[in-house]
């Protein structure tokens, strides 16, 4: 594989649910040496998901069909480490190394600085308090590296009233108006279920900062601290809405599935269980082809639904005309003779048509990867290519501690005896300290 954009870079890891570790993920995918910072004592639940025991495999699969897939384990086993089967901890985690360290100890907390010595960048997604308690603040990471770049991402700020307030994505966007925005004209805000969009953008927006900042310090040949909220990070994606009120005092409520002025704009139903199509109609031509598809002659004439504008206002009448249609034609049918006439239209897939989609599957875009608990899985993989930069997934997701060795040995420098000391104080070893998980017997937790 050629070189990669970011190898040669190495950035310590303590990162928690999603935003933070995806921002990790981007960067170790186009090649930084991401190595993650685990506590043995502690549980990080949402990260590698070992809160709780796991119930058995039916009622796993059952909370599996429900959209828990926290619980998803491989073939729906658990195993005696299930933190290192979780499906939100596998997918972020590729391409990264894990060490295991207590950064809350005065043993932990050296070795987590000794690395900070060796590393480019850190990243850390925590309630601000965490990372002061520990005393690891940039100011003091900087004293022992001063070229580092640090990345705090807290969900809203490293100031202000609201800092130390603990929240996840849900909390931030509701926060900031997009569960309203999102939520239907005719129903409570949680009706719309949870998306953790912020989450997503947040990723994105810190790896992009972490990129800017190498760039400033191989110009300058300094480092800094990086401060993104969350909750302002994506508080410009809702930036119309904003202005709305700001300018006309307007408060545009509850937009659900409505385009501002495009009707039909929604799902549909289709033929089969639960499957449904999204339809946009964004002209005239778009409405008169959408009704001929459909054998709706007479929806194309009726005075009411003439023009964008009538559309527009007979909307919700609309759609339950629409959704009469749609229910007698397949989801993959209609999606395929809509793109046809030029009408904006796609199947909602599940899980099971994605990994089936010939559009993914022509531009290869899962990936196989072995692991070596559970066999070889597939992956999603990249989210972009680079013409002259060939790249791929390199490896699954780490094992609690799995790196121990390579990192404290190899780029620490630890010596025999320091490294023994390390096992036996019980900072380097290989699942949680005994009596850390406690359903499970002590003599399992490594």
């Amino acid at each position: 594989m050629a070189s990669l954009p970011l190898e040669g870079i190495r950035v310590a890891d303590m990162t928690v649910v999603w935003a933070g570790p995806y921002v990790t993920q981007l960067l170790a995918e186009w090649g930084a040496e991401v190595i993650r910072v685990e506590p043995r004592t502690r549980i990080q639940p949402l990260t590698r998901g070992a809160d709780m025991q796991p119930p058995p495999e039916a009622a796993l699969r059952q909370l599996a069909q429900m959209g828990m897939t926290l619980f998803a384990f491989p073939d729906f086993k658990s195993g005696n480490d299930p933190w290192n089967r979780s499906p939100g901890f596998n997918s972020h985690a590729r391409n990264k190394r894990s060490m295991t360290a207590d950064v809350t100890t005065p043993e932990g907390r050296e070795t987590f600085l000794r690395l900070i010595e060796k590393c480019d960048v850190m990243v850390e997604n925590n309630v601000p308090e965490t990372i002061e308690k520990a005393n690891l603040t940039y100011d003091v990471l900087k004293e022992r590296n001063p070229n580092l770049i640090m990345l705090r991402m807290p969900a809203f700020g490293l100031s202000g009233p609201y800092k130390n307030y603990r929240a996840l994505g849900t909390h931030i966007e509701g926060m900031i108006g997009h569960h309203y925005l999102r939520s239907y004209p005719d129903e409570t805000p949680e009706a719309a279920g949870d998306v953790y969009t912020g989450d997503a953008v947040a990723g994105v927006m810190g790896a992009f900062s972490v990129a800017m900042a190498l760039r400033v310090r191989r110009r300058t040949g300094r480092g800094q601290m990086i401060e993104l909220s969350q909750a302002e990070n994506f508080l410009p994606i809702l930036g119309d809405f904003i202005l709305d009120w700001s300018v006309n005092n307007r408060d545009a409520g509850p937009q659900g599935n409505q385009h501002r002025s495009h009707a039909p704009h929604g799902f549909y139903p289709c033929v089969g269980d639960d499957r449904w199509i999204g339809i946009d109609c964004d002209s005239d031509e778009a409405w008169q082809a959408l009704c001929r598809i459909l054998g709706a002659p007479g929806l194309a004439v009726d005075e009411r639904f003439k023009t964008e504008s009538d559309r527009f206002q007979h909307r919700v009448l609309l759609d339950r005309e629409i959704a009469n249609h749609t229910r007698q034609h397949s989801d993959a049918d209609l999606f395929q003779s809509l793109q046809a006439a030029g009408v904006i239209a796609g199947p909602v897939q599940t899980d099971g048509d994605a990994f089936a989609c010939p559009q993914l599957n022509a531009r290869g875009f899962f990936e196989d990867l072995p692991d070596s608990d559970f066999g070889t899985r597939r992956y999603p993989g990249l989210v972009f290519s680079m013409e002259n930069t060939p790249n791929r997934l390199r490896w699954a997701a780490p094992k609690l501690g799995q790196d121990n060795e390579y990192v404290y040995r190899e780029i620490l420098g630890y010596s025999d005896e320091e490294y023994r000391r390390a096992q036996e104080s019980g900072q380097v070893g290989l699942g949680y300290a005994p009596g850390v998980v406690p359903w499970l017997p002590a003599e399992k937790s490594e």
